[in-house]
């Protein structure tokens, strides 16, 4: 279910767990441990939060994925919703709230501390008393823990430092209030996010380029995908040496550009997209090839 009046700064508003969710948390590959590591951050949260408050050093509820573009941050975030939600919900369930970021900076001088403090002290915990679980995804979370240190002066740094304050109180005011929500956050740079802010993450992944092996297996997850639609792709999804060749040639491809390769292959030429069965191998090897800079893209097939 999507809400369509959303509050401000507010820009999805989701209930889990939901069939329409699934996918993500099984199509993102990662390297081994990824994944068990962070829903198990985020059931810790969820289904004990409220008593571990009483530590001296309880859990913030934030999770930080920093990495460059394509490396899945964002993918897995959805993904470690909807899992996180499907394990707890036996306690009932989940609300997600996406935020954006990019809805509270702001010109006048105070209008972005003011905005962050009623999503911190009055948005996000109105969602979190909804239901038994929360969880709030913010995308880019550099645009609002902006690191103070190295504020621009060609924007205003006064403001850019009060919002970064208010961000930071606000996160320690939802934690004293509802310990059981869950904050996803992701960056592509760690440097340009506060540091006080980093250091009341609970747990900071930094997802870096896959290597040979996790290309391997996401570029024969993405022919799996294709043989569904064209089974005569079949053998091409089975053939473990061929994805291991053509990650060899993959080097510094994120996720997202080895997935989208392999659609490449069947868009070389009109008669190979207007007929996918006919993909060989030596097809995908061009297309990646062509992707790496390797060679010049074919006019005809």
């Amino acid at each position: 279910m999507t809400v369509t009046h959303l509050p401000e700064g507010i820009s999805g508003i989701h209930v889990l767990p939901a069939g329409h969710h699934d996918g993500p948390w099984d199509s993102i590959i990662v390297p081994p441990g990824t994944k068990e590591r962070l829903l198990g951050t985020a059931v810790l949260v969820l289904r004990h939060g409220r008593a571990l408050r009483s530590l001296s050093g309880p859990p913030h509820g934030l999770v930080v994925l920093s990495g460059p573009p394509g490396t899945g941050k964002t993918t897995l975030c959805q993904g470690l919703a909807q899992a996180a939600a499907t394990a707890v919900a036996g306690r009932g369930a989940t609300t997600l709230a996406e935020v954006d970021p990019h809805a509270f900076p702001s010109e006048m001088l105070g209008e972005s501390q003011r905005a962050v403090r009623r999503l911190f002290t009055e948005t996000l915990p109105e969602l979190a008393a909804r239901r038994p679980h929360t969880v709030v995804i913010v995308d880019e979370v550099e645009a609002l823990a902006v690191r103070r240190a190295t504020a621009s002066f060609e924007t205003n740094p006064v403001d850019v430092h009060r919002a970064t304050d208010a961000v930071l109180a606000g996160l320690d005011a939802l934690r004293a209030a509802c310990p059981h929500v869950l904050l996803l956050a992701t960056t592509n740079f760690t440097a340009a996010v506060d540091e006080a802010f980093l250091s009341r993450a609970d747990l900071v992944l930094e997802l870096g380029l896959p290597g040979e092996e996790v290309l391997a297996r996401i570029i024969g997850s993405s022919l799996t995908e294709l043989a569904t639609l064209w089974p005569a792709v079949r053998p091409l999804a089975e053939d473990g040496v061929l994805h291991a060749e053509l990650a060899g040639r993959c080097a510094d491809f994120d996720g997202r550009r080895a997935r989208k390769v392999i659609l490449a292959a069947v868009a070389r030429c009109p008669v190979l997209a207007e007929d996918p069965t006919r993909l060989t191998a030596e097809d995908l090897f061009a297309a990646v090839d062509e992707a790496a800079g390797f060679a010049a893209p074919v006019g005809a097939r």
